[in-house]
């Protein structure tokens, strides 16, 4: 399957009357780097992340049942259907792991949405989830693998061109990989696409090294927004054709990441929404002398105890 240019056009014009364009910072010769530095402010998207483009693409673009909708999560995806949901009347349940942040859950529930612990670890709230679909007919609202979502995600590579300097290398971090897989199939054979994984949750990478989508075991800082234990064949087959290569960042990478944000910019990141930086602070991805980096701070639901423990 193919996601063209024309295909998130047209999910950009469905959804933009419900969520915000949001801005860029342009930060050249930041954190370490001699060239130009391009950060899309994702975080600041309603709900806290990214993930409410996709979710207005599918609630927008599919029939909603009498049942509502359903999703699994870890928390910014459902919290983004849960807004979603909310802007369009429509019933939501989110199915959470236990590993889900208290703030992640209180941002859900704040939308109105009816939230139920599905076990342990995403897989189990997916499980859970299905289940529910299945008896009573509700629309699955898929975080990352299925088309619409990562379409809708997709319109954040079309805003960061309309808006932005030209760029040679965008670095996104993955967690199911529905982001990356619509930013790299808007920035096909344009713009050098890089996802960021934590060393202990590298669903993409080992997808990519195996030639298929391949279960991974799961622990990191940032699990519960960049923890899924398998792609999926749909983000396999986009991703091994549009995006470059994944770079993995250890979990101390990622609050180094915070840290700065934090210290140089007053950016309250989550885990998973500062380890594109961390990526490039850490080595991890290292450019070239005046390449022109993007990074994507995909995520804000952070609990402000935890960033104040990692700050002081």
């Amino acid at each position: 399957m193919t996601i063209t240019r024309a295909d998130i056009e047209e999910a950009h014009a469905r959804i933009a009357p419900h969520i915000r364009r949001t801005p860029l910072l342009n930060a050249p010769g930041a954190f370490g780097h001699d060239g130009p530095v391009s950060l899309k402010l994702e975080f600041l998207q309603h709900a806290g992340s990214f993930k409410t483009r996709g979710a207005f693409n599918t609630l927008l673009s599919k029939p909603i049942p009498a049942a509502g909708v359903a999703a699994a999560s870890g928390g910014n995806h459902g919290a983004a259907v849960a807004y979603a949901a909310r802007r369009l009347g429509v019933a939501a349940r989110i199915f959470v792991p236990e590993i889900s942040s208290p703030a992640k859950i209180a941002v859900i529930r704040s939308h109105g949405a009816e939230v139920a612990i599905g076990g342990a670890r995403y897989a189990d709230a997916q499980d859970a989830c299905d289940r529910y679909v299945a008896e009573s007919g509700a629309l699955r609202v898929h975080p990352f693998a299925a088309e619409s979502t990562m379409t809708g995600q997709g319109t954040v590579g079309l805003e960061w061109e309309q808006d932005g300097p030209a760029l040679d290398t965008v670095l996104v971090a993955v967690g199911g990989g529905g982001l990356i897989g619509g930013i790299a199939s808007w920035w096909a054979d344009r713009v050098k696409v890089v996802g960021v994984e934590p060393e202990g949750s590298r669903a993409l990478h080992a997808a990519l090294q195996a030639g298929r989508p391949v279960d991974v075991e799961v622990d990191s800082v940032a699990a519960d927004s960049l923890g899924a234990r398998n792609t999926g064949d749909l983000v396999h087959d986009i991703c091994s054709r549009t995006v470059d290569h994944v770079a993995l960042v250890a979990d101390e990478a990622i609050r180094d990441a915070q840290r700065v944000l934090w210290r140089d910019y007053r950016i309250a990141a989550e885990p998973g929404g500062g380890a594109a930086l961390a990526a490039l602070i850490s080595g991890a991805y290292k450019p070239r002398a005046g390449e022109r980096i993007g990074i994507l701070l995909c995520g804000a639901n952070v609990e402000l105890v935890r960033l104040a423990e990692l700050t002081h």
